[in-house]
């Protein structure tokens, strides 16, 4: 599922939500420089934010569509995945993951990210926990489980997306900590919200994990139903989104 993304990598960088532009602030300021490593890139739509912030970017992303895309906007990417990337004796300010570092080994990632930062660097990963309003992931749940009857996905309620982030952030975490070679890693929250209309919402769909890989007649089952549900509450609906993001600098001298 992790290479799945790629299969419409425009509709995704057109439609996935930007990072809190105070999450962007803070790891710049504390990070002792501006080069930053962007890991599991995607399109871009991390690069380019710190890119505006003034740093310089490398992505690393084992997509190649999703790499291509991302050059075009202008981000320089390698292809590959964080374990197995080159680094070629290149270092960085901060080392940085947008809902991507559920694909790297939370050990193994941590201990390279030490190995390729500076003295002082930051490791930072973050990704959006959210949940739609209940009629919408209801009618969601409700069509998924009709048209994947054995999705290992059926049984999560959206509405305890949190909870879920928590745990899997205190995993990454814990996975810092086991790796060494960082300080003790602190947690970061940032609360926002984003309108969509049933279009909008419909349009994003299809990038998330549970739909990259759906045939298309069952997709359009699933995104019938959800307009549907989304129709009789007005036409739209605002997102609460939480921000969630680890961040631990990097100890030593050398």
């Amino acid at each position: 599922m992790a290479e799945s993304f790629g299969a419409d990598a425009e509709r995704y960088d057109r439609t996935r939500p930007r990072y809190p532009d105070a999450l962007v602030e803070r790891i710049v300021a504390a990070s002792p420089g501006p080069d930053v490593l962007d890991v599991g890139c995607g399109t871009g739509i991390e690069a380019r934010q710190f890119q505006a912030a003034g740093c310089t970017v490398l992505g690393v992303d084992p997509d190649e569509r999703m790499a291509e895309f991302a050059r075009h906007t202008g981000v320089e990417v390698e292809v590959a995945t964080f374990e197995d990337w080159d680094p070629a004796g290149r270092r960085f300010d901060a080392v940085v993951s947008g809902q991507a570092w559920h694909w790297v080994d939370p050990v193994a990632g941590a201990a390279k990210a030490a190995r390729v930062l500076r003295p002082g660097g930051l490791l930072a990963v973050f990704a959006h926990a959210f949940a739609p309003p209940p009629a919408v992931a209801e009618a969601f749940a409700r069509v998924y489980r009709r048209v994947v009857p054995d999705s290992p996905f059926n049984g999560q309620s959206p509405r305890q997306a949190l909870d879920i982030y928590e745990a899997m952030f205190a995993k990454f975490a814990d996975g810092i900590r086991e790796a060494g070679g960082f300080g003790d890693p602190e947690r970061w929250r940032f609360d926002w919200e984003q309108s969509y209309t049933r279009d909008e919402w419909l349009d994003l769909l299809p990038t998330t994990g549970s739909l990259t890989l759906l045939p298309a007649d069952k997709l359009a089952e699933v995104l019938a139903e959800v307009g549907t549900a989304i129709d009789a509450i007005g036409g739209g609906f605002t997102m609460t989104y939480t921000t969630l993001a680890v961040a631990a600098t990097r100890t030593g001298t050398t």
